[in-house]
């Protein structure tokens, strides 16, 4: 810093550096105040910005960014803790800072992070207590912040103490692609102890000017030093800052300098402060730097209005054997990809997480499988298990009397499935409850939240409120409130030939049947003489014509084609209700049917009866808060026994008309209380767990022990729900529709016949007689519907000789 604030003294139009994000700010302020640019291409601390430092410039990317690089890998994997190791100072701790907020925004966190002196002082004993801490930690992922030499030591320490193997997964950021780059190939002791890493490098684009210059660059070197990422933005920095000077004197830009009255106050100062001066057009300088727009040896060189370069992407690299093996990339517009960056800036930006992809890591211990991340704590200390101490459906959970132990269902759900896992987990029960009522399952889920407990086992309702304070396993047994009400025999009255249609069915049916009387009297009227007669005595006909064929009995002949079509498909149509009728009457009259005056949660909060709940149930809060049923009308209940009994007593007798409670207590109740009905209603450890419980279910393990301690009795859910449904005309619309589109094509046929058997209207009938003319053929029309077919036809002759006598007469 010294140096640089002594070099300043020196009419100094613009600076490129420092190479260290700690100097940074002391000189970006003195740059600022003396109006130059400053251009640094290595100091990536996040927190320099362009509103605090108005003449720095970046012409790099920011560890910002290399730090959503490091959290969407961490998220990638499934991983939810980290630790962070940095240097104890302000590049590493803001960008430990900005670690913590992308992971924050992806529900990850940083579980514990230390710093590290920066000096190279550091001993391996502060070191080695260090990754002593972390050995005891749960999490298993380190992210190293750190300078080459901190961070060799702590991989050096991290492999004597063997955590470096499986297990472990360690994160460098850009500071150790850099010595990749730069000093390969390392010494083979030195590449030992970080096999299986993953880092991260700035990423530039392959492109010819980048060989050429490279071929370059070693023509001139022989190949030493090498060229890391921060050496080629050095490159383009100096020709951003010459492009820059050049476009400053095209536009008349000067260079000329003013005193400041401030600093010549501090004349005899070692450092003579007094010789620093004012660059008078920086201004215009700076703004050609940021208006900068050309392509370099690392990408394009264009400033976004955060005056950070726009594209910011890293290579992910996987540090195996003697080398390194880039498994993907990550850049700022689409995320984790095994594609470049510049292939993806041609498509449609994607985030979605089925677009997020890597290709295999080695992992340290030269494995393929990806690390779970965590472990229990290496402290001895016991996994301190909440278990409630019910005293009702004790075969869910209960404690052995004069014991610490617990038996149940759960019970045996929960050992079975720590036994399916890869590791140990030392655990204790804990009880929950006085023993006497049952608990409070959500203040027992808070004990999680306050820190009393590691976990709870039991039979713990899933629901929201408490989904967002805790993790919850696979779910091992149906859920869901169910309610319960008591059954009343339905009995069969003198009415009861009635029931098995419904009033629609009724009435349909039997204007179906006048209808298909009056249609087929239509049609045999003029050929059937069964069919003629008296009006009274042709009513009579059709009621009795049509009601008698529900039994088959009808004494009159057809004798028409289209009568005989027309009672061909309703007769079949009879057969169906017929038989429909005659199965359904039967089961009401012999089959022994339950009936409730509840039909769903509906139907029962809409009464003023009390309504019973298990004691301890979030069926309480349910009714009450979600329902908004008066709380006065709900009924605690502490056993199976009390169930039963206060829906045996009923709301009128000091019972209650119904009990909601959860489906597993439901089903056991109901195992060995059959006149009842019920209606359904509409941490890392745990992921672990879950997938034991899985491999429980499809094992066969599960459905045993749920045999073993749920399946004891002759009664189930599903044999109460026995109910008779009424027909109704929807199960046989089909059929009348039949019924009636043969009806309607009979009549039509019928009346074309009718109407070619009318004589043709006289040509000589004048305009004014048409009225006439058409009242006559109306007429004409219902005296041949009514007419006998042997009349009508003998008189056919007859009407003819009028027809003509009538055309003479008229002309």
């Amino acid at each position: 810093m010294v140096e640089a604030l002594r070099y300043m003294a020196t009419d100094v139009v613009a600076i490129i550096g420092p190479q260290c994000s700690v100097v940074a700010p002391i000189i970006s302020h003195v740059a600022s105040e003396l109006r130059f640019p400053l251009l640094s291409f290595a100091a990536t601390d996040p927190t320099l910005s362009s509103l605090q430092f108005p003449f720095f410039v970046r012409t790099a990317q920011s560890d910002l960014y290399q730090m959503t690089a490091v959290a969407d890998i961490i998220d990638h994997y499934g991983w939810k803790e980290v630790i962070a190791i940095f240097i104890d100072d302000d590049w590493g701790r803001n960008g430990v800072s900005a670690l913590n907020d992308k992971l924050a925004e992806r529900r990850c966190k940083i579980s514990y992070k230390v710093g590290i002196q920066p000096d190279s002082s550091v001993t391996q004993g502060a070191i080695m207590d260090i990754l002593v801490k972390v050995a005891l930690m749960q999490s298993r992922i380190v992210v190293l912040h750190l300078n080459q030499i901190v961070g060799f030591k702590v991989f050096s320490v991290a492999n004597h103490l063997g955590m470096m193997g499986n297990g472990y997964v360690w994160i460098a950021t850009d500071w150790l692609s850099l010595v990749l780059d730069s000093e390969s190939p390392l010494p083979s002791e030195t590449m030992d102890k970080i096999q299986g890493v993953l880092t991260l490098r700035q990423h530039t684009p392959d492109s010819d000017r980048k060989r050429a210059f490279f071929a370059r660059w070693n023509r001139i070197t022989g190949g030493s030093p090498q060229l890391n990422a921060y050496g080629l933005y050095a490159y383009d920095t100096v020709w951003l800052l010459a492009n820059s000077l050049d476009a400053f004197f095209n536009q008349g830009g000067v260079i000329s300098f003013s005193n400041d009255s401030r600093i010549s106050s501090m004349a005899g100062s070692a450092l003579h402060l007094e010789a620093m001066s004012i660059f008078d057009d920086g201004v215009l300088l700076l703004k050609n730097i940021l208006l900068s727009d050309f392509v370099g040896l690392t990408g394009p060189l264009k400033f976004n209005s955060d005056r950070s370069l726009i594209l910011p992407a890293y290579d992910i690299i996987n540090v195996l054997g003697t080398g390194i093996r880039q498994i993907g990339y990550w850049s700022n517009y689409s995320g984790l990809s095994t594609v470049s960056p510049e292939t993806l800036y041609t498509r449609p930006q994607n985030r979605s997480s089925a677009n997020q992809k890597l290709y295999s890591v080695i992992w340290p211990g030269e494995t393929l499988s990806k690390p779970r991340g965590w472990v229990f704590p290496n402290n001895g200390k016991l996994l301190r298990i909440g278990v409630p101490n019910r005293v009702s459906y004790k075969e869910f959970v209960s404690q052995i009397r004069g014991t610490d132990m617990f038996k149940g269902f759960c019970i045996d759900v929960f050992t079975a499935a720590v036994n399916l896992l890869p590791y140990a987990v030392p655990y204790k029960f804990i009880s929950f409850g006085d023993g006497r009522k049952n608990p409070s399952y959500t203040e027992l889920v808070n004990k999680i939240t306050a820190g009393e407990f590691d976990a709870v086992v039991g039979d713990i309702a899933i629901v929201t409120n408490r989904t967002r304070i805790v993790d919850f396993t696979q779910p091992y047994v149906s859920s869901g409130l169910v309610i319960v009400a008591r059954l009343e025999k339905e009995r069969s009255g003198a009415w009861a030939f009635l029931q098995p249609f419904s009033r629609r069915m009724w009435i349909v049916t039997g204007s179906f049947f006048l209808i298909v009387g009056i249609v087929v009297w239509i049609l045999e009227h003029r050929i059937n003489d069964e069919f003629r007669g008296p009006p009274k005595q042709q009513v009579i006909t059709i009621l009795w014509f049509s009601f008698s064929t529900m039994f088959f009995a009808h004494r009159e002949n057809t004798m028409s084609t289209l009568g005989r079509l027309v009672l061909l498909v309703w007769l079949f149509v009879v057969l169906i209700i017929n038989s429909s009728y005659t199965a359904s009457l039967t089961s009401i009259l012999t089959v022994e049917h339950l009936s409730s005056p509840i039909k769903g949660i509906q139907s029962l909060a809409a009464t003023n009866e009390p309504i019973g709940y298990q004691e301890g149930s979030f069926a309480e809060r349910y009714l009450s808060e979600e329902l908004n049923i008066s709380r006065s009308r709900l009924v605690s209940l502490g056993s199976p026994e009390a169930y039963a009994l206060a829906l045996k007593r009923g709301p009128g007798n000091g019972g209650v008309a119904a009990v909601v409670d959860e489906r597993p207590y439901v089903e056991l109740f109901l195992s060995s209380q059959c006149t009842f009905k019920a209606f359904p209603r509409d941490s890392p450890l745990a992921i672990d767990m879950s997938t034991a419980i899985l491999a429980l279910a499809e094992n066969g393990d599960l459905q045993r022990i749920h045999d073993k301690w749920l399946m004891q009795s002759t009664c189930s859910l599903e044999s109460t729900e026995i109910e008779t449904n009424q027909l109704n005309p929807s199960s046989f619309w089909g059929l009348f529709l039949i019924c009636g589109i043969a009806c309607i094509i009979a009549l039509l046929i019928y009346f074309l016949q009718i109407l070619q058997q009318l004589p043709p209207a006289p040509e000589s009938a004048s305009i004014t007689g048409q009225d006439s003319s058409h009242s006559r053929r109306l007429r004409r029309f219902l005296s041949l519907m009514d007419e006998k077919e042997e009349q009508s036809r003998s008189g056919q002759k007859r009407r003819k000789v009028d027809n003509e006598r009538d055309d003479e007469f008229g002309s």
